[in-house]
């Protein structure tokens, strides 16, 4: 009791000095920041695709993190128990986080979820699931959709119009291989092999909207590898393209007519379905920022968010800015801050940031 009033009187005054713990919880390994002027407020972070499990070795946090601390709030950072697509851990393992961190050093007077990526996507899972233990989310250039739909129309439709043009290159993408790896001889092989075919190599880049061939043999090789992961951990497929009609190449009805066709195995599409589909039912704003060229989670993926919050009547909850920049989460610190900003004084009362061009 002594020292949890010691933590609520500390969390009241400011805190004292700066403060780093880590630790583990369920096997998950966590860290916690606290600046030196702790405002009281806390900020979960969730971090993106990983193939295993975080650890938090360097002492220092990262410089797109400090934007949090510069504004006074604690930082926490699961590191999951899982690797791959963690959406199941990844919830389980933030929440124990932040019921831990209250447990430690008292109630929070504000809480907000944010990531990149993949902590993106989990951004707008944990504002929908646990609506009532945050203030405000925002989410950094993650693909906002249904799980289900964003792979299966970008990561296995790219692998399904590669293989069409590639045939044989690549590991088959409805069933990849348990022992398939990533590396970077893959990644300069495979763009030996566009090279060698300029003709069909550009067809599949301005089908798939990626500039070099090297970009998009190590997309391609990543794809892949998470194709396998999410098949792992599906039990099977979940992916289905028999009633899929493909456009935005010189000859579509070739296409069509011989790409090959897959059925997907409804179990496999189930688990997928519940890691994760989105409601759009906010009932907390979430401001979320990404760049305009990203190959890995292009723009376009996080537009059907704002259709589900219109249609769920959340509309006035849900802000989606853009940075003019090339790069996967190239999104600058400054611009994380800024965006920070506008988040608070939104949940503050004050005015809706503006849509469009982060400023």
């Amino acid at each position: 009791m002594r020292i949890l009033v010691c933590l609520l009187l500390s969390a009241a005054l400011g805190w004292a000095q700066p403060k780093t713990e880590t630790g583990e919880i369920n096997g998950a390994k966590f860290r916690i920041d606290l600046p030196e002027k702790w405002n009281g407020g806390l900020v979960m972070y969730c971090h993106g695709y990983n193939p295993r499990p975080a650890s938090f070795d360097n002492p220092k946090p990262s410089p797109l993190l400090n934007v949090f601390l510069d504004q006074g709030f604690a930082l926490a950072q699961s590191g999951y128990a899982g690797g791959g697509w963690a959406i199941q851990e990844a919830v389980q393992d933030t929440e124990a986080l932040r019921r831990y961190f209250a447990s430690q050093y008292g109630a929070a007077k504000e809480t907000y979820v944010t990531g990149h990526s993949m902590g993106g996507f989990l951004t707008m899972v944990l504002l929908e699931t646990f609506p009532n233990s945050y203030d405000g989310g925002l989410a950094l250039c993650g693909p906002l959709a249904a799980a289900q739909w964003f792979m299966e129309r970008r990561l296995f439709d790219f692998r399904v119009v590669f293989d069409h043009y590639f045939p044989g290159a690549l590991a088959p993408p409805a069933k990849v291989p348990p022992d398939y790896a990533m590396s970077p001889a893959q990644n300069q092989e495979l763009a030996k092999l566009l090279d060698s075919k300029p003709q069909q190599a550009e067809i599949l880049r301005r089908w798939a909207g990626i500039r070099t061939n090297l970009e998009m043999a190590g997309l391609l090789v990543f794809y892949t590898y998470i194709l396998k992961d999410v098949q792992q951990r599906a039990g099977g497929n979940p992916f289905d393209n028999r009633d899929t009609i493909y456009e935005g190449t010189p000859d579509d009805n070739t296409l069509n007519d011989a790409v090959t066709r897959y059925a997907a195995d409804p179990r496999a599409v189930e688990y997928l379905r519940r890691y994760y589909t989105p409601t759009g039912r906010l009932t907390r704003p979430m401001l979320a920022i990404h760049n305009t060229y990203d190959i890995l989670v292009p723009p376009w993926t996080t537009n059907p968010y704002s259709m589900l919050a219109r249609q769920s009547g959340a509309e006035s909850l849900f802000v989606q800015q853009y940075v003019k920049r090339d790069g996967h989460c190239a999104i600058q610190p400054a611009e994380i801050g800024r965006g920070f900003s506008q988040l608070r004084q939104w949940k503050a009362g004050g005015a809706r940031p503006p849509s469009g061009m982060a400023k």
